[in-house]
């Protein structure tokens, strides 16, 4: 059959088909059987996650429903980013979405597209029906971008605008999430797009509790904790983002290790420098992993000061495991060594707590640091000084 004489079934074309009716087979007029539908959800430049069931339709267009349970896919982000795995490309695209079967008269619940935040809420939706209203957080979660700037009223409107939100809900009423307080005008939200905020619980697990009182928050849904799994849970995230410095450190390590009288020894370099490496490691540690453990119970309020004593009792420990096998130049600086590296690994895990202020912190580190540089010079000087 000749293109200009094609039967006008051929050329009435569909971009998106849409699925067969009683499954039956599609007729074909000329040339060979079509092959498969395409998905009745794909569009052009679009992809479609995981956590998307279908797309529904709403008088603003069509919003993507999510599903409410975490998959393998969610569970390996998770773990990916928790250990430091592209932590600031873990997003999803800002807008609207939907949890379950909303409708005109069901809330709307504001989150940051950090994609951990985003799962965090979805899973807590199971059997609620609920918009998602997701802002462009750049990829940060709700309480360090309130602090940040960008989980704020301007983005707020933006997205409601933008979602033409008066048009799918009959409310006005925006949840959001109570970390968020510290970067949001209540008021500024309302005079720029007409919604009024109501503040939810500070986590998600308590969102059913808060419908079922009437969107009320109690004491309890009010309160921040930070116990010990919630600290055990940032430990990878600390270490891993030490990796570098740590590259930096061991490796100047095994190079200051074989100077000496004879000027250079690679015996030295490399009997000294596994000593420098367990040290290294030590320090790590008792920064990121035992200070944070341990935070509530260590009877001072600086975190760089509790990385000292932890790090000042297992350096401690170990100059004495090692004792009689080193001088004493070589005790003082491992000994040093392991606390400036605790200290200056605890006073980074004020930007994980909620303990802390950004002008708190920014005071304790001007205090520290100096210190903990003094710290580090000083035992360059006595490894360097006692291979002589």
């Amino acid at each position: 059959m000749n293109q200009d004489t094609e039967c006008a079934s051929c050329q009435n074309l569909t971009l998106f088909p849409m699925a067969p009716e009683n499954n039956e087979k599609d007729e074909v007029c000329c040339g060979p059987s079509p092959g498969p539908r395409s998905s009745e959800l794909e569009r052009p430049g679009y992809k479609l996650w995981h956590f998307v069931e279908e797309m529904i339709d709403t008088p603003a267009g069509s919003v993507p429903r999510v599903k409410s349970n975490l998959e393998k896919d969610d569970t390996f982000g998770s773990v990916k980013v928790r250990l430091g795995g592209q932590r600031e490309k873990y997003s999803v695209a800002p807008g609207l979405y939907a949890a379950g079967s909303p409708d005109q008269d069901s809330p709307v619940l504001v989150s940051a597209n950090y994609k951990l935040s985003f799962d965090s809420l979805r899973k807590e939706l199971f059997s609620i029906d609920a918009w998602i209203l997701v802002i462009d957080t750049r990829g940060i979660n709700v309480w360090c971008s309130a602090g940040k700037g960008t989980f704020s009223a301007q983005e707020i409107i933006l997205q409601v605008k933008r979602a033409s939100l008066d048009k799918v809900v009959n409310h006005k009423e925006l949840v959001l999430p109570q970390l968020g307080a510290s970067g949001v005008s209540a008021a500024e939200v309302k005079k720029g797009c007409g919604f009024k905020v109501i503040w939810g619980p500070v986590y998600t697990k308590d969102l059913r509790e808060f419908f079922a009182s009437d969107m009320k928050t109690t004491v309890n849904m009010r309160k921040v904790t930070f116990g010990l799994l919630q600290r055990l849970v940032l430990i990878p995230v600390e270490i891993v983002g030490f990796k570098k410095i740590a590259m930096w450190t061991l490796l100047a390590g095994f190079v200051l290790s074989g100077i000496g009288s004879s000027f250079f020894s690679f015996t030295a370099a490399w009997n000294r420098g596994l000593i420098v490496f367990m040290a290294l490691i030590l320090g790590i540690l008792s920064g990121a992993a035992i200070t944070p453990a341990l935070l509530p119970w260590i009877p001072v309020r600086n975190f760089s000061l509790k990385g000292t004593i932890i790090g000042g009792i297992t350096g401690f420990g170990f100059v004495f495991f090692l004792w009689g096998s080193i001088n004493v130049l070589e005790s003082a600086a491992l000994f040093l060594f392991i606390i400036a590296t605790s200290s200056f690994l605890a006073m980074n895990f004020t930007g994980s707590t909620p303990f802390t202020s950004p002008s708190g912190v920014e005071k304790e580190m001007r205090k520290a640091i100096p210190l903990q540089a003094l710290g580090a010079i000083v035992t360059i000087m006595c490894w360097v000084g006692a291979g002589f």
